[in-house]
């Protein structure tokens, strides 16, 4: 069955009665899209999985070696400094064994994508 057509009519009645006025941040820019650097057809799919608080274990990695690079910036302490940098090493490696487990340098999904997803991770 196709709803689209129920959904809009929905949508234009409800602007018609000016049930969207009061939204929050109206009249300003939309926020980025976090999964813009994803194939189209896989965006959804990792919405779904971030809201429901599983996102993929090679995303949560990367997120940690981010973290731990920008940490890295910011100590002082020439210990600390050492024992984030063997974390930031490790996260790294294990990073590196996931992807090529995954053999996703082999997809044509990767490969399309690859220099959005090094830009959008800072490589």
């Amino acid at each position: 069955m196709e709803y689209g057509h129920l959904i809009e009519e929905k949508i234009k009645k409800s602007i018609q009665r000016g049930e969207f006025d009061d939204l929050p941040g109206k009249g300003r820019p939309l926020p980025k899209d976090e999964f813009a650097y994803l194939p189209q057809e896989l965006r959804n799919s990792y919405r779904i999985l971030k809201n429901a608080n599983m996102l993929p274990e090679e995303m949560v990695v990367k997120k940690e070696i981010l973290e731990l690079e920008e940490l890295l910036h910011e100590v002082k302490d020439p210990q600390l400094s050492m024992y984030y940098k063997k974390e930031l090493k490790e996260k790294k490696l294990r990073y590196d064994m996931m992807m090529e487990k995954r053999k996703s340098s082999e997809s044509g999904a990767y490969r399309q994508y690859e220099n959005k997803i090094h830009r959008r991770f800072g490589f």
